[in-house]
């Protein structure tokens, strides 16, 4: 049931808005009465806390299976995380939505917690375009934190624009989004 709620919360702070949706309305849609719903979640915030977490943390796991990877090239690792973002918006569309429309619901304590971890994701990515920089494969007269920033915002709001049923496939936006964020769009 607790997965049940969460996917009615999902589907109802996507479709109107933290604010807008209520524990009724979540329960209605689950026909279900309000003392199931507070014998799992505390609070609607809470509710909103666990789906911040579930996402944030799934895309750590992928990103540290990536990181870990010794068959791929710094450039190929980039990739993969592009990839993901983009793959995970295409099969968590709402959530990805939700993440990163709704946080400023979240108390300052969860929000505390959703923000060390969303940094830690992009320290690591910063960790990894660094080696790139040492290694060679990235230029290095670039500051690392922008570089990071820049993928992470691209990848990142694709969330508003990729349409997963569109032209093109979640993977072909990667490999043309990682393409041109690392080779830019001046002719050669």
């Amino acid at each position: 049931m607790k997965e049940k709620i969460m996917a009615a919360g999902i589907m109802l702070f996507e479709q109107k808005g933290f604010s807008e949706t209520s524990i009724q309305d979540i329960v209605d849609m689950l026909g279900v009465t309000k003392g199931t719903f507070y014998y799992y979640f505390k609070s609607k915030e809470e509710l909103l806390m666990d789906i911040h977490l579930r996402y944030i943390e799934a895309l750590l796991e992928n990103q540290k299976r990536i990181i870990e990877d010794s068959t791929k090239t710094i450039k190929e690792k980039v990739f993969e995380i592009v990839y993901m973002l983009i793959h995970n918006i295409e099969k968590q569309g709402r959530q990805a939505r939700i993440f990163f429309r709704e946080m400023k619901h979240l108390n300052e304590d969860h929000l505390k917690k959703i923000v060390e971890k969303r940094d830690l994701f992009r320290y690591n990515l910063q960790l990894l375009i660094e080696e790139g920089m040492r290694n060679g494969e990235f230029r290095d007269d670039l500051p690392p934190s922008i570089a990071t920033l820049t993928v992470l915002g691209a990848a990142n709001w694709s969330y508003q624009w990729f349409q997963p049923d569109g032209k093109l496939s979640d993977f072909e936006v990667a490999k043309h989004m990682v393409s041109i964020l690392l080779e830019g769009i001046e002719k050669k």
